[in-house]
């Protein structure tokens, strides 16, 4: 069966968010937002930090196993940092060539560093070098930072590395999110390197799914967004890919309201009452695009800053 990955999103994809979000047990991996390498060698709470599932095998508790992403520019410090990821046995090691942050951008990590191909070749070979085969070792691109001509020269430079495994989010840089995805190069780059090329990118719907693989001729996609505004898609791609009916959408809302309710009281305790209703908007921002019962509780709540007022409206709701 074809490889389903949920994807790093950083602000966005926790371990709060992976651990509902795995639930089912649906997604092959889980990768987490990366860690910043810049010229220092990270203590090992930095990892902790960003994946606490390290502490207990590296996996989610319903067993999604999870990789760790690391961003930077400097070859010598990135292979420090993978070498001691990889001697914590992540499920994986990852490479960020992907972010279109301006702030990161700035300073020479991500999808800016897609103009470089020789940097790119570098950083990936001291860090394959580095992890040694001890963990599968991976990494994530762009299509480039302001069009698209040199996305086979970047990709190839990644491969050539020593990576197993190629992420590509079907979008420039300068694209950020803004549709469409252009699936069609993702084809180009499969063909042209010898590792697992991995569509990304813009799938919504199981439709989406269906017309990312024709289009890419890529067996294997990431999620992002579209996992987090519909937690139930992974499920609903593993039914179209063993022939099976979806469920539909009008289902599960049922099942998203105790995910909503134990991700509210989750956050509460990660990041206290000051930044919890904007983290429970973030997310009905992107529900409400499937499920009309969280646009009538993001609309009812948009404007509610205090925790008990929030509570109480999600009593109402169900939610809680």
């Amino acid at each position: 069966m074809s490889l389903v990955l949920l994807a790093p999103m950083e602000g966005l994809i926790d371990e709060l968010m992976r651990e509902l979000l795995t639930r089912s047990v649906a997604y092959d991996v889980s990768v987490t937002p990366f860690i910043r390498v810049t010229d220092a060698l990270q203590p090992r709470r930095a990892f902790y930090r960003m994946a606490p599932e390290l502490k207990q095998g590296a996996r989610t508790n319903s067993g999604t196993p999870v990789s760790v992403q690391l961003l930077g520019s400097d070859a010598e410090f990135m292979a420090q940092n993978a070498d001691r990821l990889a001697g914590m046995q992540p499920a994986g090691v990852d490479l960020n060539f992907g972010c279109p942050a301006p702030l990161v951008n700035r300073h020479g990590g991500g999808a800016a560093l897609l103009d470089e191909p020789e940097t790119l070749h570098r950083i990936t070979v001291q860090c394959a070098q580095a992890v040694a085969g001890r963990v599968p070792f991976s990494a994530k691109m762009r299509l480039g930072v302001r069009d698209t001509g040199r996305c086979v020269e970047a990709a190839q430079a990644i491969a050539s590395g020593g990576i197993q495994q190629l992420v590509v989010h079907a979008r420039t840089r300068d694209e950020f999110y803004r549709p469409p995805a252009h699936w069609h190069l993702l084809g180009r780059i499969a063909e042209a390197i010898k590792v697992p090329v991995v569509a990304n990118g813009e799938i919504w719907t199981t439709a989406d799914y269906e017309r990312c693989r024709a289009e890419s001729g890529c067996a294997d996609v990431m999620l992002g967004r579209g996992a987090v505004a519909d937690p139930f898609l992974v499920e609903r791609i593993r039914a179209v890919q063993t022939g099976a009916q979806p469920r539909s959408l009008a289902q599960d809302w049922l099942r998203l309201a105790p995910l909503l309710g134990e991700f509210w009281q989750g956050v509460l305790l990660k990041v206290g009452p000051r930044h919890a209703p904007g983290r429970l908007k973030q997310w009905l921002n992107l529900l409400r695009r499937n499920y009309p019962e969280a646009e009538r509780l993001h609309t009812h709540i948009r404007a509610m800053r205090e925790v008990g007022e929030i509570a109480q409206a999600m009593q109402q709701a169900g939610v809680l």
